[in-house]
This record gives C-alpha cells, structure tokens and sequence, in this order.
C-alpha cells in the first residue's frame, strides 16, 4: 500500500476570515468553534495541546496561553492573538453561562447532560470539514495545519526565528528553521 503525503497548505489569514465566519457569532457550538480556530491560529498549539487546556491556563490580560504538558511532556507559554484573545473571551463567556466548570477543558462538548466532558480530536476533524465546506475553501484544513499557518504567518512578517521556535514549543532552532523552510518552500 502506497501513502501519499499531501504537501503544505498553509492558511492565508484571508482563509482563517472566511472560516471564523462560517461560525454561529451566538451559538454555544458557533463561538466555541471560532475559538478554537482563533486559539489555533493565534498561538500555533498542537491540537492535543488545546483540547487539553483548563481556564486558568489561559490569561486574557496578558494575552498568554500556559501549555502544561506539551510535546515530549514540556510546559511553556505562548502569546495569542489579539483576535485570538477576543474569540476566547466571547467563548469563556458563554462555558460559564452553560454551566462548564473551571477545572474542565476549555473546548468542552455543550450537549446537555454533557456540558464540561472533553471533547475529540476526531470531533474537530468533522467540523474542520463542515467550516471548510461551508465556507467554500478549496483546500484541506486540518488542526495542525494552523500551527503551520501561525508559523508561517510569523516567518512572513520576519518574526526572528528563536521566537518561532520559542512559540511552537520546539526544542532546538535547527527544527524550527527545517519546519519554516518546508512551509514556505522557494
């Protein structure tokens, strides 16, 4: 059986606009769908990484998500977007309304009976489809896309590269530097 490795496709942060948008703005499984796009997105934390999130890892004020266990069982702290800050607010916002505790993940299920459990990677897989569908985009989305899209929307903007490698939690910049030659490929 031969596998076939699709290349990169990073998101344009036109593209990420047009998914944000194919969320609800009021419904609980609308924002918290364009929260965890914009926390993707905005800090380039791997999908383990976010779903594994409690609130008091995530500091509005200061616009810095704390990543407990991350890969290879590493702490470290990631700046957010000032967008990214914003769609969590609205999401956090509406998780205590539905009644999700502080100790419970922050991208939670809101089913009733439900609300607080964690929630599947393979269930964002499913919606990344929906959103991608729904909004039109002719390109494969996928969780860990967007930590490619964040880097190399940080490269484009000429982001010193120890910064890159200090956001994404690798441990070396020879890695860093290998991970944002293969997205943007000359």
């Amino acid at each position: 059986m031969t596998t076939t490795t699709l290349p990169i496709e990073p998101l344009t942060a036109s593209e990420v606009d047009l998914l944000l948008l194919a969320c609800s703005k009021r419904a609980p499984s609308g924002l918290r769908d364009r929260a965890l796009i914009g926390l993707l997105y905005g800090s380039g934390l791997r999908i383990a990484e976010a779903l594994a999130l409690v609130r008091r890892d995530i500091d509005l004020v200061t616009g810095q998500v704390t990543v407990r266990r991350g890969k290879g069982g590493k702490r470290r702290v990631s700046a957010l977007s000032v967008a990214g800050v914003s769609l969590l607010e609205a999401w956090l916002t509406r998780r205590t309304k539905l009644g999700a505790k502080r100790s419970q993940p922050v991208f939670c299920q809101i089913q009733t009976g439900k609300v607080g459990e964690p929630i599947a990677q393979s269930n964002v897989r499913q919606m990344l489809a929906r959103r991608t569908a729904k909004a039109g985009l002719d390109k494969r989305v996928h969780a860990h896309g967007f930590r490619h899209s964040h880097a190399a929307e940080l490269a484009r903007k000429g982001t010193p590269m120890n910064y890159i490698q200090k956001q994404l939690g690798h441990s070396n910049l020879a890695v860093t530097s290998r991970y944002v030659d293969h997205l943007n490929p000359a």
